[in-house]
């Protein structure tokens, strides 16, 4: 693989801009769900709510051009069917000609910036529904985090709502991503106990005016069977933060996959930034968790 010329796609931005819709309308498809029915999906989101840490290192994604290195890695993998980004990641990527034949999902709301005194109002900054299907992508995803004393969840509730609506009227997938959250000493922390990923998962299956092109993307918590009863949905795992023993976290997942609802994973950096550097091995024991023969 050849290392990613960021001024090379600086160069066609700024003198072709209509490349990138053209480079769109060019992409070849696939079915969402191959003969498995599974899905194993790498998300690219964190950087546009300013999320750029990985473990100990506060700047990890802070590379543009190395973040598009170790993506190209990861799409290049077979078992990768997707990814999960923000407009400007997918545009790179689209360019570059790494979209032909995988499931793409457009991520919408990134206006929760990490930190901010307004981080669980979380307005739709990058995509809408209209955009995701101009761009001929599967689906779009929210991220939906309740906080019963912080009064910006309800505009996030309610514009997720409308997201789903709208995604489902042009029968696109839409994946929600629940937490039930709080402030701890002014910093936002979700509750990964079961009782609260259950909390969470009722109140976003039932966002919207229809729940048919609905799909959930959950934690992996203790007592997971116990959270997956709580819904039909088909439902994606997040892989999480990178932290711990790589095997504990494979296992963890293992045992996920094997509820009913779950359709496979989706994984930022754990898989995009493994703690010893190799993209290519991190990818493919995740690939071969999810594509089970």
């Amino acid at each position: 693989m050849s290392d990613v010329q960021g001024g090379d796609l600086a160069e066609l931005r700024a003198r072709r801009p209509q490349a990138v819709a053209a480079a769109a309308a060019a992409r070849s498809h696939r079915p969402l769900l191959g003969a498995d029915g599974r899905l194993l999906l790498v998300a690219a989101d964190h950087p546009a709510r300013g999320a750029l840490g990985v473990r100990d290192q506060p700047h990890a994604m802070a590379s543009r051009t190395e973040l598009l290195e170790r993506l190209r890695t990861a799409l290049r993998r077979p078992g990768v069917d997707g990814v999960l980004a923000t407009p400007d990641v997918l545009e790179d990527l689209l360019l570059l000609g790494e979209l032909d034949d995988k499931v793409v999902f457009g991520s919408m709301n990134r206006g929760g910036l990490q930190g901010a005194v307004f981080e669980l109002d979380d307005r739709f900054t990058p995509y809408d529904a209209a955009a995701i299907a101009a761009a001929g992508f599967e689906g779009g995803k929210m991220l939906t985090r309740i906080d019963l004393q912080d009064a910006g969840t309800v505009r996030t509730l309610e514009a997720a709502a409308h997201a789903v609506t709208e995604l489902a009227a042009r029968r696109l997938v839409a994946m929600v991503e629940p937490f039930t959250s709080s402030r701890v000493d002014g910093r936002v922390v979700n509750d990964l106990s079961a009782q609260g990923v259950l909390a969470s998962v009722h109140v976003a299956q039932a966002l919207g005016a229809t729940s048919a092109w609905t799909w959930l993307k959950l934690p992996v918590v203790p007592d997971m069977a116990r959270v997956m009863d709580a819904t039909t949905l088909p439902t994606l795992l997040l892989g999480g933060d990178p932290s711990g023993h790589a095997d504990d976290t494979y296992a963890e997942w293992g045992n996920a996959l094997a509820l009913p609802s779950v359709r496979g994973l989706v994984v930022g950096r754990a898989l995009l930034y493994p703690r010893d550097g190799d993209v290519e091995a991190a990818v493919d024991a995740a690939a071969a968790l999810v594509h089970q023969p």
